[in-house]
């Protein structure tokens, strides 16, 4: 009996998403690694969720690195639910690692986000896990060559960016290197947002200083280089998001390159996110598409921004509730040197979209 084309489409669709072409950012699904695996021994790799293998074997040459990946997964994904929180989109699919729905499976804007926030994150927590001792084949980063300033002295430990940036890259690209997996375009498009976000890694590099010095005089400054914190390099690419570029993969010379669909006679910017497909307006859940909807989503009604009721609930409405708060009041310094609170209720009301 000869299978309907419905059946066939069904069941090619169903195919493409088991196979996927969102292999770069399935190592996310780290973050569920039972903390009872210890990781000390290589054949523990084979256990990881989301690895292809040219991770697996880098898991096998750099164990004592992987408990820092772990981490990673878990501060990219919150970082993504936080920088979203509040917009329609609010990256809760994250969560779904690493079977993702078409939001993140597709070269959508918020794929280019999530490439780019994970190639960040995983290079700032391994730069900080070199400063802060917990890896043994690093330690703190070089003392820059150029002099500090009148007063200040280099010092201190400064985040090893650079190894950050080198085995970051090396595992969290690796998928986005394999042969036959997903179109040149996608790859082409995640590279690039992934090379985004250690470029604004790099950015967020800053010189610190502590102040020495007689009462507090701040006579001499110890200095170091140190990276933002992540919910900051996060906010820059959630910046980069909201101004990201559409391109095409058309043909420049002898090779294809990913160009600006309305503005082809440039090139892409290495600064600029980038994305193939355009994404849905996320109002009401479609799983097809990718979109979880905003009904029972929590709005701000006083607010002209994105997580206002109009925006968030899309004209569809919202409704009001109340909540009981329970905060500290009345607090009392006592010297010395402690201070007292009690504990006071009161009632908010608040709106969730119908």
């Amino acid at each position: 009996m000869r299978a309907r084309p419905q059946v066939c489409e069904a069941l090619l669709f169903a195919l493409a998403l088991h196979t996927g072409v969102c292999y770069g950012i399935k190592w996310l699904a780290l973050s569920k690694t039972p903390t009872a695996l210890a990781l000390n021994q290589t054949q523990h790799c084979k256990q990881l969720e989301g690895l292809v293998s040219a991770q697996v074997q880098l898991c096998r040459s750099n164990l004592e690195l992987m408990r820092t990946i772990v981490y990673a997964a878990r501060e990219a994904m919150k970082a993504c639910r936080r920088a979203f929180a509040d917009m329609r989109w609010n990256c809760s699919s994250i969560e779904l690692a690493p079977n993702y729905l078409l939001d993140l499976e597709r070269g959508t804007r918020e794929s280019a986000f999530v490439y780019a926030l994970s190639a960040a994150t995983i290079s700032h927590t391994i730069a900080r896990a070199c400063t802060s001792g917990d890896l043994p084949g690093c330690s703190c980063g070089p003392v820059p060559g150029e002099p500090p300033g009148p007063g200040n002295r280099w010092g201190g430990c400064a985040d090893n960016l650079s190894y950050g940036l080198l085995m970051g890259a090396k595992f969290s690209d690796a998928p986005m290197k394999v042969k036959k997996t997903g179109s040149q375009a996608n790859k082409l498009m995640r590279l690039h947002n992934s090379e985004v976000g250690r470029q604004a890694l790099r950015a967020s590099l800053e010189t610190k200083c502590k102040c020495h010095g007689v009462s507090g005089s701040c006579s001499i400054r110890t200095c170091w280089k140190g990276l933002q914190e992540l919910r900051d390099v996060a906010a820059d690419l959630k910046t980069r998001y909201l101004s990201a570029t559409k391109v095409v993969h058309r043909p420049m010379g002898t090779r294809k390159h990913l160009v600006p669909k309305d503005l082809d006679i440039r090139p892409v910017k290495d600064s600029e996110l980038v994305y193939l497909q355009s994404s849905p307006d996320f109002c009401m859940k479609n799983e097809k598409v990718g979109s979880h909807g905003t009904q029972d989503r929590q709005c701000n009604k006083t607010s002209n921004g994105s997580d206002s009721c109009d925006l968030m609930c899309c004209g569809r409405g919202y409704n009001p509730y109340t909540d009981r708060v329970v905060e500290r009041c009345h607090c009392k310094y006592h010297w010395c040197c402690y201070v007292t609170c009690r504990r006071c209720e009161r009632t908010v009301e608040r709106y969730v979209c119908k």
